[in-house]
């Protein structure tokens, strides 16, 4: 198997079966994002305190890569600090948007999006729960979309 057989095989199960994909009664943060070019609509719900992101989940519908993204991002900033939630928000949308390395990038599984950047429509289908989240913890009430 490829390396793009088995990032294509984490894009699908990651769709298929979305982790932290519920409604939170208790978020202290909610944001709502939409991508008309796709139609992909999402709410990410996170509970913060003390600066770091105690719970994080979503719910929504649209392409297989944004509901991946959305899935693989609460994997990825549950536990973290609101300032390393920024930086990983800045570190993945880098990588999706262009060609050079980010050593930094705190986690591999997230290089499995990084092949959207050859089609700019999917990067906006990548990017859209990255950026809900953004506006989340900015309590950014307006919709974030994509266009």
């Amino acid at each position: 198997m490829d390396l793009r057989e088995l990032y294509q095989e984490i894009i699908i199960d990651h769709n298929r079966n979305p982790r932290h994909h519920h409604s939170m009664d208790n978020a202290t943060n909610q944001a709502n994002g939409f991508n008309p070019l796709c139609g992909d609509k999402l709410t990410v719900y996170m509970r913060v305190a003390h600066q770091v992101v105690q719970e994080i989940s979503f719910v929504g519908c649209g392409c297989a890569i944004s509901q991946a993204s959305a899935s693989l991002m609460t994997d990825a900033i549950q536990g973290k600090t609101v300032s390393e939630a920024h930086a990983l928000f800045q570190q993945f949308h880098h990588m999706v948007t262009h060609d050079d390395p980010i050593p930094q990038l705190n986690t591999d599984k997230l290089a499995v999006l990084a092949g959207v950047r050859a089609f700019p429509a999917r990067v906006k289908c990548a990017t859209l729960a990255w950026h809900t989240m953004d506006a989340a913890l900015k309590h950014d009430t307006q919709t974030v979309a994509t266009e």
